[in-house]
């Protein structure tokens, strides 16, 4: 089972914003991983993916989504990434969402 954090880079946040939390902890900075920018597929990368629509109902969610189609729920996140959806209350009823096939190809492509 691949982590989504296993490729992430650590940064140390010390920004004054949370100067006085850090004080109340008495703690220096916290460190933070940092938030990958993941490209979305170009037009010969597409080629290569299967697609499954699926038509978005009452009741759905992304990592049902990913326990179905990928027997994971923690990949729920490369449906809504892949859909330019970062959450379901992107999405309304009747609105068709892709997963896209094969995960690992998908992972591979985000280099996680």
């Amino acid at each position: 089972m691949a982590s989504r954090y296993l490729n992430r880079r650590i940064t140390r946040n010390d920004n004054k914003l949370y100067r006085q939390a850090l004080e109340d902890r008495n703690v220096k900075f916290i460190r933070q991983f940092r938030t990958p920018n993941l490209a979305y597929p170009d037009a010969d990368q597409m080629r290569g993916l299967q697609k499954v629509g699926h038509i978005w109902t009452l009741g759905d969610r992304y990592y049902k989504l990913a326990h179905q189609h990928y027997g994971e729920s923690q990949y729920w996140w490369v449906i809504a990434w892949f859909n330019k959806k970062p959450t379901e209350a992107h999405l309304s009823l009747g609105d068709v969402v892709y997963v896209p096939l094969p995960l690992s190809r998908i992972l591979n492509l985000l280099k996680v």
